[in-house]
């Protein structure tokens, strides 16, 4: 999968998100939480930049996923004091922080699940997990995820905006 069909994975992973946080009236946090998202959408691929790594290797893997859900729950736990007043009552910064950063890696596991080469989800156990529909560099698959997730991102928005239940 290439940059643009990882984003808008990314993008129909976070309209649910979107919708919840613009539906319960924090704009600047479903902004913030998007941006991240999409963001961090070619994280997994840093392996290309790291000698010795290989490509769907450890970065990868739902322990990479964990890894950086991690490290945002890490960080939601510096910022919850500042940030309390901006996201919806009765939600764990520290607990959001994991999901924003374990469900961005994990959108672009999925996407890379539909080709061939498939994702090694478990590593180190060597087994790749494929549902073989699709080439990496299809433009088809590329393009149409990328304008689902638009598509996606936008009836969410719409759809909150005007307050309609999904």
């Amino acid at each position: 999968m290439f940059r643009r069909g990882h984003l808008g994975v990314a993008m129909l992973a976070l309209a649910p998100v979107t919708f919840w946080l613009l539906s319960a009236g924090y704009p600047v946090f479903a902004a913030l939480v998007a941006g991240t998202v999409l963001y961090l959408a070619m994280l997994p691929d840093v392996d290309h930049r790291i000698p010795g790594v290989p490509h769907r290797g450890p970065t990868h893997s739902l322990l990479f996923a964990g890894v950086v859900g991690g490290v945002f729950a890490g960080a939601a736990s510096l910022v919850e004091p500042v940030l309390s007043v901006a996201v919806p009552g009765g939600v764990s910064m520290v607990a959001f922080g994991f999901l924003l950063g374990f469900g961005a890696v994990v959108a672009h596991l999925l996407g890379d699940a539909i080709t061939p080469a498939g994702v090694n989800f478990l590593w180190p156990y060597p087994k790749e997990w494929s549902l073989y529909l699709t080439t990496a560099d299809s433009t088809l698959w590329n393009w149409g995820l990328f304008g689902l997730g638009v598509f996606a991102m936008a009836g969410s928005v719409a759809l909150a905006l005007r307050g309609l239940p999904i």
